[in-house]
């Protein structure tokens, strides 16, 4: 018994040393203040950039009166035209596009076709971007705005974002949409999801040239339409899962000579409309492309599991079982050990999700169940796997993608 109190405690001494270690050396990723960088563009209005929107919509019928309109008003001094390619719905996406562009009035800034049927080796979101981005490149457009159907910005979104472009010198801009929250399941699950993509992709190693670190939002991405080509075009990427940060990749590899420049943060203004429907829906989300974020690899799926589980769950247990320990009259030392190591390391964690949890207006209590959420994206990612290895991949939007 006291020898398992003691390797119980080592393993919670571990885990709080880990806690330290992503909290002081892994990019901030916790902190809430990556923001679009304030800029100032001194150009007249006939100076600014021409703009080319790309739209992929599968079965977005019931978002888009709630997003396209807002990219039809947009303030953008210079040309902009949006691009909506219909994704092989089949209800109604484009004939509510049609209709949404002529009730305000826009039609002659939209473009909306329906696209062909995806070659192998393509998945559909990419497919559609590729398609859209052809079609856009017509005009020549300078900057390509990839935004997702379920997206609603504000007036001033493309200004801002083509103005930090141009005064920071900048390949892509990519901002984080602030995902909807209404739910128990949402306060639960979403701000702890935009967490983890910190900890796996730090904001600010991937906006740093010199770090090897990349990734974007595919929410809302801007890129120049030259880099986007230097980095071989949207087909360099057409069987990418997580397309985004496969994107991001590619321009920071490949936008320009020496490597081009990205950037990501949050954003409150430019948010999605998407609702979740419970824990179902997020779990869908999920499982679509966790596996695939491991590159479909076993060893790697073990590795996931056994470090969320002892990174997240074994603190709350540590400190459960020192305190049973102690109560049952164990050995003091490593007793109290155990709890207080799996106390600190709990606290921690939970401390380090608080600032994304007031960013979405969520109680910090909800930190405390930290170990309960990574335990259930945990099943998530093995989930993920079960759907790959049975042939199955995930399931988004009614149509079966990831797999090999």
């Amino acid at each position: 018994m006291t020898t398992a109190l003691w390797l119980g405690a080592a393993l919670a001494l571990a885990v709080l040393g880990a806690w330290l270690v992503l909290l002081l050396a892994r990019g901030g990723f916790w902190r809430t203040d990556v923001r679009l960088p304030a800029c100032v563009l001194a150009a007249s209005p006939s100076a600014w950039p021409s703009l080319a929107v790309v739209v992929p919509a599968r079965n977005e019928s019931d978002v888009l009166p709630h997003t396209l309109p807002s990219l039809l008003a947009q303030d953008y001094p210079g040309e902009l035209h949006v691009y909506l390619v219909d994704d092989e719905s089949d209800d109604g996406t484009a004939d509510t596009a049609r209709a949404i562009a002529a009730g305000v009035g826009d039609s002659a800034r939209l473009t909306i076709f329906r696209n062909e049927p995806r070659p192998p080796g393509w998945l559909g979101k990419t497919w559609a971007m590729h398609a859209g981005v052809n079609a856009a490149s017509s005009q020549s457009p300078e900057f390509i705005l990839l935004t997702d159907a379920d997206i609603r910005h504000p007036p001033g979104s493309t200004r801002t974002l083509v103005a930090a472009a141009q005064e920071h010198d900048l390949d892509l801009v990519s901002q984080m949409a602030m995902l909807r929250v209404a739910s128990l399941w949402d306060h639960l699950l979403i701000p702890a999801f935009v967490m983890f993509f910190g900890m796996i992709y730090p904001f600010r190693w991937s906006n740093d040239p010199q770090h090897g670190a990349a990734a974007a939002a595919g929410g809302c991405m801007l890129v120049r339409a030259d880099a986007l080509a230097r980095a071989g075009g949207v087909a360099e990427i057409a069987g990418a899962v997580i397309d985004d940060c496969a994107l991001a990749r590619r321009i920071k590899d490949h936008g320009r000579p020496h490597g081009g420049r990205t950037w990501l943060g949050l954003s409150r203004e430019v948010c999605s409309v998407r609702r979740y429907r419970g824990l179902r829906d997020i779990w869908s989300m999920v499982a679509r492309s966790a596996f695939a974020q491991l590159d479909y690899a076993a060893w790697r799926l073990a590795g996931t599991v056994i470090g969320l589980v002892l990174v997240f769950v074994w603190p709350p247990v540590a400190a459960i079982l020192g305190a049973v320990a102690l109560a049952s009259g164990a050995v003091v030392a490593p007793a109290a050990l155990l709890l207080t190591s799996g106390l600190a390391a709990w606290a921690l964690m939970t401390a380090s999700q608080v600032p994304m949890l007031r960013w979405y207006g969520t109680p910090a209590l909800v930190g405390l169940a930290l170990p309960i959420t990574a335990a259930l994206y945990t099943l998530m990612t093995v989930d993920s796997a079960r759907l790959h290895w049975s042939g199955q991949g995930g399931r988004w939007r009614g149509r079966q993608v990831g797999g090999r």
